[in-house]
């Protein structure tokens, strides 16, 4: 194994329709988790998670479900993105951007471990995400690094992506030094292409996983994951440049979080709030900025649930989605909620629904 053959990283590959193939059946995956989820201007839920294989490595495969019920019901697995050989598919994102289109992001890799030292940020774009026939373009290579969560859109109108190569792993394919940070990707005009803007370097990073945020007076407040919990670095010049990382107060374990500016203008965190382990995720709100946290909605109580990710409608309800039991039960879980139940620190609104089941592998369904 050598670096020309890590190259096969570099070959896209498209979303491929998977009903009725059977590789694909649920009752055969030993391993899944890390999911994704968006609501499309037209009401389609839209979630996406990786599997394959045993464990993380070589076999692993992106798969996307759809509901058209709000999430009542979900659709079988319909594409994969699945690369021959030794390269994986793993870490999707999906988002809605300003213009309705649906991205799908994801990360390549190759060869026996989980870590190439190169990875890529791959994405797809659907035009028409609510149609019966949704059309997927073909996938492009933005950068070097792995983006597993969203965008941020700065009231300047760029969009700024969260990319990393991890400096918690190394490989003797590819090293990249001056990549090995939390980075900012930066697109000026709607997608169409991407550049470097900056870095931060949090120490004791694990996995970066950052999210970045614009707070009211300008700057930027990027988070990112650390081996101790969640370390912060905050940007005055729209991304150039990074304050010297630091630990924040927000605690929680080694895992990946969620934050993001709601339409009512605070902030949610879904978090391990007040836990060292995968339990207890919590969603909470902020009035000023990060500065404070209301207590919050607990979503999960139980061990070994992790990933939050999300997204808001129009109507002002949340979708926050997580993974448990990546190796036993399999499932990918949904929690439903608004602003109101979350200061209420209960479930009081009509739309609330907790521990909703998205996908679970490992067992047949039913035809």
């Amino acid at each position: 194994m050598n670096i020309a053959d890590s190259d096969a990283a570099l070959i896209p590959v498209p979303l491929t329709d998977i009903r009725g193939n059977g590789k694909y059946d649920d009752a055969e995956r030993l391993f899944q988790g890390i999911p994704t989820i968006e609501k499309t201007p037209g009401g389609t839920l839209w979630a996406a998670f990786y599997g394959g294989g045993d464990n993380e490595g070589p076999n692993n495969y992106v798969l996307i479900v759809t509901s058209d019920d709000n999430g009542r019901t979900w659709s079988s697995p319909t594409w994969a993105i699945d690369p021959p050989g030794l390269v994986r598919a793993f870490d999707p994102c999906l988002w809605v951007d300003p213009l309705g289109r649906l991205w799908l992001f994801w990360a390549q890799s190759f060869g026996e471990t989980i870590f190439d030292g190169r990875c890529g940020v791959w994405a797809s774009v659907c035009g028409n995400p609510d149609a019966a026939q949704p059309e997927w373009g073909l996938p492009r290579r933005i950068a070097h690094g792995i983006m597993m969560n969203k965008p941020t859109v700065l009231s300047s109108g760029e969009w700024l992506l969260p990319s990393a190569v991890w400096s918690c792993m190394s490989s003797s394919l590819h090293s990249l030094p001056e990549e090995r940070f939390s980075q900012v990707l930066a697109s000026a005009d709607q997608g169409e292409s991407f550049n470097k803007r900056g870095h931060a370097d949090v120490p004791n990073r694990h996995f970066d996983e950052h999210m970045i945020v614009e707070r009211k007076d300008g700057s930027l407040w990027m988070l990112v994951r650390t081996y101790y919990g969640i370390g912060e670095s905050v940007s005055e010049d729209g991304g150039l440049t990074w304050s010297p990382g630091k630990p924040t107060r927000l605690g929680g374990p080694s895992s990946r979080f969620f934050i993001r500016r709601l339409r009512s203008g605070r902030l949610l965190l879904v978090n391990h709030y007040g836990y060292r382990g995968r339990s207890h995720l919590t969603a909470q709100l902020s009035e000023d900025d990060g500065l404070t946290w209301s207590e919050g909605l607990l979503l999960d109580e139980r061990s070994d649930i992790s990933y939050p990710d999300g997204t808001e409608d129009a109507a002002g309800c949340i979708y926050i989605i997580y993974d448990r039991e990546r190796y036993k039960e399999k499932q990918i879980l949904m929690a439903v909620f608004t602003e109101e139940d979350v200061l209420a620190e209960c479930c009081v609104s009509e739309a609330a629904r907790l521990k909703v089941l998205v996908h679970q592998a490992g067992v047949l369904r039913e035809k």
